[in-house]
C-alpha cells in the first residue's frame, strides 16, 4: 500500500467530522466548550454606580480645599440600599462595592482621611459610630467610582461564536445572570481495547500476555482534550464480542477509538467487524510518518471511528495528529491543533532519509536568556517505549533527511507546555 502524506490523511478525516449539534448546557459545565452563537448582555455590568474602595462618598465641591472636616451622616455597606443621600457639606462612609448615594460624585479613599473622632483613618477602620472625618486629599468627579456599565453595556456582544470558554468567560456570563450557555457540546468518545493477550489490572501475567496501557492512556488524552471519555472495556478476540462492544459504543457515543489491528496484513477481528459495520467504507491508511504509520478511519451511522496503531507511542502520536484535531473540530474548535513553535535543538536529532516525517519525542523548555524554546530528546524513540513519550512535552517534526544538528532550528508541536 502506498504511503500518503499526513496532510492528505488529515483532510480525509476532518472532512467527515463536522461540529456536533449545538445545545444549551449549564454554566458550570461549559468550561472549555465553544460558543455556538453570539452572546449578548441584557443588562449593564455593574448594574449601578458603586465604590471601588473603602472610604467616604462626598460632593467634589466640598473638598476643593483640604484639609476639610465634614460630618458623617451614615454608612453604606455592600448589598445595602444607597442611603442616606449626601447633602452639601456632608460625607457618607462607604465600603467597597456599595452603591453610590444620591448627591455624591466621588469617593475619598480611607487612606486619604484622618482624625475620625480623635483616631486616624487606619485606626478607625471597622468603627461603626463615626461622626466626622477630615479629608486630606482633593478628588475629582468620578474618582474611585465604578460607573454602571463600565464593564459591559446592555445589548453589547460579549462573546462571538467560536469563543472557547475559559474561567474568565464563565465569570462574565455569571455576572450577566446566565444559567445555561449555547455551545457545541463535549464529544462523548468511547475507547475499546481488544485482544486475548491484554490484561487489565494487577493480576499475574501468563506467558504472552501484556497489560492494557492504551485504553487508560487514550481515556486520559480524551479528558485532556475536553471530550467526555467513555470506557468501553476490553473485548476478547471474538467477532461477536467485538461487534457487540463496538455497536454498544456507537449507540452511546459520538465517536469511538480502537487501538491495534490496523496494519497492512493484520488479520484482526476489529478490522473485520469495522469493515462490515462501515459497509466497506473504512479507510486503512499507511501515512508517511514515523511513528504511527498505520491508521484507519471511517464512519458508522455518521459517527467517526478511529483505528489507532497498537504500539502505545504510535497510538498516542496518531491520536495527537489525527483523532484529537478531528474531535476538537466536532466540538466547535476552529483551531483544533496543538500549537507549533520554532525551537533550538540543544543536541543532535539524527534520522535517516526514508520518505517520512519523523516525530521525535522531546522535552521543550523556555529560555529567558534568548527568548526561545530549546529541546532535547526525552529518551528512546522506539514505538513501544511509552515512558519516553510520557516524559515528552513536545514532538519535534523532522522532515525527510538526516535530521538536525545541535544549535539548529526545528519545528515543534507543544503537547503539554505550561501544565
Amino acid at each position: 500500500m502506498a504511503l500518503i502524506p499526513l496532510a492528505s490523511a488529515r483532510r480525509r478525516v476532518l472532512a467527515q467530522c463536522q461540529p456536533l449539534r449545538a445545545r444549551a448546557v449549564p454554566l458550570e459545565e461549559a468550561l472549555g466548550c465553544v460558543t455556538s452563537v453570539e452572546l449578548r448582555a441584557d443588562a449593564d455590568v455593574p448594574p449601578f454606580p458603586n465604590t471601588a474602595v473603602d472610604g467616604f462618598a462626598v460632593r467634589t465641591a466640598d473638598v476643593r480645599h483640604v484639609p476639610v472636616r465634614l460630618p458623617v451622616v451614615g454608612t453604606i455597606a455592600a448589598g445595602a440600599p444607597p442611603e442616606p443621600p449626601v447633602g452639601p457639606g456632608e460625607a457618607v462612609r462607604i465600603l467597597t462595592g456599595a452603591p453610590m448615594p444620591e448627591g455624591a460624585d466621588a469617593v475619598v479613599m480611607i487612606e486619604d482621611t484622618d482624625a475620625w473622632d480623635g483616631r486616624s483613618g487606619r485606626e478607625a477602620v471597622g468603627t461603626a459610630g463615626v461622626t466626622s472625618v477630615e479629608i486630606r486629599k482633593v478628588v475629582g468627579a468620578g474618582d474611585n467610582v465604578r460607573g454602571a456599565g463600565d464593564d459591559i453595556r446592555a445589548g453589547q456582544v460579549v462573546f462571538e461564536p467560536g469563543t472557547v470558554l475559559g474561567p474568565g468567560h464563565l465569570g462574565v456570563l455569571a455576572s450577566l445572570g446566565m444559567r445555561r450557555v449555547p455551545v457545541h457540546p463535549r464529544a462523548r468518545v468511547g475507547v475499546l481495547s481488544t485482544g486475548d493477550e491484554l490484561v487489565d489490572g494487577p493480576e499475574e501475567l501468563r506467558p504472552g500476555q501484556i497489560r492494557d496501557s492504551n485504553r487508560r492512556m487514550l481515556l486520559g488524552l480524551l479528558a485532556d482534550s475536553n471530550a467526555e471519555p467513555v470506557d468501553l472495556g476490553l473485548a476478547r478476540d471474538d467477532a461477536g464480542v467485538v461487534r457487540d462492544a463496538l455497536t454498544s459504543g456507537l449507540d452511546r457515543c459520538d465517536a469511538v477509538l480502537t487501538s491495534g489491528g490496523v496494519s497492512v496484513g493484520d488479520f484482526d477481528f476489529v478490522k473485520i467487524v469495522l469493515d462490515d459495520l462501515a459497509d466497506g467504507a473504512m479507510q486503512w491508511m499507511q501515512i508517511a510518518i514515523r511513528p504511527a504509520k498505520p491508521f484507519a478511519f471511517g464512519t458508522v451511522g455518521g459517527k467517526p471511528v478511529f483505528g489507532l496503531p497498537g504500539n502505545p507511542v504510535s497510538s498516542m502520536v496518531s491520536f495527537e495528529l489525527l483523532a484529537r484535531p478531528a474531535l476538537r473540530s466536532m466540538m466547535g474548535h476552529t483551531r483544533p491543533d496543538r500549537p507549533q513553535v520554532i525551537a533550538v535543538a540543544d543536541e543532535p536529532l539524527r534520522r535517516r532519509p526514508d520518505g517520512k516525517l519523523h516525530l521525535v519525542r522531546v522535552q521543550a523548555d523556555w529560555s529567558d536568556d534568548d527568548g526561545r524554546f530549546h529541546i532535547r530528546s526525552s529518551g528512546g524513540q522506539a514505538s513501544h517505549l511509552l515512558r519516553a513519550m510520557a516524559l515528552a512535552n513536545a514532538l519535534a517534526l523532522l522532515p525527510d533527511g538526516d535530521g538536525v544538528a545541535a544549535g539548529e532550528e526545528v519545528r515543534v508541536m507543544l503537547l503539554s507546555w505550561g501544565r
